[in-house]
């Protein structure tokens, strides 16, 4: 399966050299999130698994910022009007979006600039890798609208990003982690100048993609299976996997290159 040719209705979606980037579209309000773009990203991320012209995601920003997360009149505005039953419904469909990301099978680069909050934020939080600006502006500010911190997985996930104590902070005063904090306490991969955030988060694609796209995938799935695992069931399925990779014509290639001492080529299989 191939997505090169895929047109996306509610995100720029495009496909090159093996790198899939997306960015959400509403610059004049930051680029939120609307019903029809959830559904679609979640979608989209549940192809992605089956994609052999995909083996890394950018989830770019877009005319200076990354995402001001669910539009008030498009999503919050009908949301005070739902029942239960409807709520549930779209709680469980952004929730599905973070699993979809998760379990895409290709690696995630979040690449920030400007705004990131709410759902934006959880975007962020979801990818495998977050390379920002020092214009970035990352808040989980769910409670500045009345509603828990925990959502689409926040409690859960970003605690093991950035440790307890600072997750259950920014998730109690909804306030803006500061670039700074970011880099430091680990969310943040890398912090860059807005003219180079581009540069840089293709050069990490390409290292990526140029990578054992096989060895890349199990990677990323056992990054997010072990979270659940013990220390005994974690070192057997990385057994497990790590053999099902020795398999692999990627690695005896790299066996090759290294004896004539010359760069290997991996084709993915």
């Amino acid at each position: 399966m191939n997505m090169v040719n895929y047109k996306a209705k509610h995100f720029n979606f495009n496909v090159s050299e093996g790198v899939a980037t997306i960015s959400l579209t509403g610059a004049d309000q930051k680029n939120p999130l609307t019903f029809e773009s959830y559904a679609e990203l979640r979608d989209v991320f549940r192809d992605i698994v089956y994609c052999d012209d995909i083996h890394v995601v950018v989830f770019g920003s877009n005319a200076g910022n990354f995402c001001s997360g669910g539009n008030v009149n498009d999503i919050i505005g009908p949301l005070v009007k739902m029942n239960m039953k409807e709520l549930l419904n779209f709680t469980r469909m952004t929730g599905d979006v973070v699993k979809s990301m998760i379990n895409c099978k290709k690696p995630i680069i979040a690449s920030i600039d400007g705004i990131c909050v709410g759902a934006g934020a959880i975007l962020a939080m979801a990818s495998d890798i977050r390379i920002a600006t020092n214009k970035a502006k990352t808040a989980f500010l769910f409670n500045k609208v009345g509603l828990a911190g925990c959502d689409m997985g926040a409690c859960g996930i970003l605690p093991r990003l950035i440790g307890q104590g600072r997750a259950a902070e920014l998730l109690y005063t909804g306030r803006i982690m500061t670039v700074d904090e970011g880099e430091a306490w680990g969310f943040y991969n890398k912090v860059v100048s807005p003219e180079l955030l581009d540069e840089t988060v293709n050069i990490l694609a390409q290292q990526i993609v140029n990578g054992p796209a096989l060895g890349n995938m199990m990677t990323k799935t056992m990054l997010a299976q072990e979270w659940s695992m013990s220390i005994e069931q974690i070192i057997e399925s990385e057994a497990q996997a790590q053999a099902i990779c020795m398999q692999t014509g990627d690695f005896k290639r790299a066996y090759e290159a290294f004896i004539i001492k010359q760069k290997p080529k991996f084709e993915g299989n």
